[in-house]
């Protein structure tokens, strides 16, 4: 189901039905500060292998995890570094995903993480309500594979059909530009891809950030 969540009333059923449907295991598609989004629970590994069926990849690429809050990650990293908190303090909510180490104890499956989750808080305040209600989501750009992302919620289900149980539109994407992803589970900070955020922008938090992005 599809709901227009430029209106009040049916935002807040919106919201409410994406809850719901996350909480059951299905997928939902909402709005991110980025392009839309195809999120599931995180912590039920068939609902995360449902999201990677939808758009046909495969465990080698596991999704990044989206969070509702900053406080939400110390219970998700482990050893979390202090640039990390420094990037977050700075570029969050916002377009930079963050890849820690993960806390051994998590109970989840994302896929071939080789111990390591990508964090991203997102600025969107339709997200942001859905995942302080969720908890932690697995969530990817809502396209199939191969595809550009989707700009808006119809593109998203033209791509993604009855694979998900309910979309959000919020109107067009505020930025069609994907996150920034940098990785500090080494000793130096290195940028793995270019988006949102540049490399200049980090290097005033993380002034050693390699640019392997570029390589």
């Amino acid at each position: 189901m599809l709901f227009d969540c430029t209106h009040a009333a049916e935002r807040d059923r919106g919201v409410r039905a994406a809850i719901d449907a996350v909480g059951r295991g299905d997928l939902v598609v909402m709005p991110t500060d980025t392009v839309y989004g195809i999120g599931a629970d995180a912590f039920k590994s068939w609902a995360v292998a449902a999201l990677q069926n939808a758009k046909g990849r495969g465990r080698n690429v596991p999704p990044p995890v989206l969070v509702g809050s900053r406080s939400t990650v110390d219970g998700l990293a482990h050893a979390l570094p202090s640039v990390a908190r420094d990037l977050m303090e700075v570029f969050w909510p916002g377009g930079l995903t963050i890849v820690v180490e993960h806390a051994p104890s998590l109970s989840w499956d994302l896929g071939e993480t080789f111990g390591t989750v990508a964090l991203r808080m997102p600025l969107h305040p339709i997200a942001l309500e859905v995942l302080r209600e969720t908890g932690p989501m697995a969530v990817s750009s809502a396209n199939t594979h191969g595809k550009p992302p989707a700009a808006n919620a119809v593109e998203a289900r033209e791509q993604l059909g009855y694979s998900v149980s309910v979309y959000l539109d919020g109107g067009p994407a505020f930025d069609s530009v994907s996150s920034t992803i940098i990785d500090v589970t080494g000793d130096v900070p290195k940028l793995l891809r270019v988006g949102a955020i540049t490399i200049d922008e980090l290097r005033k938090v993380a002034p050693g950030t390699l640019d392997i992005a570029a390589s």
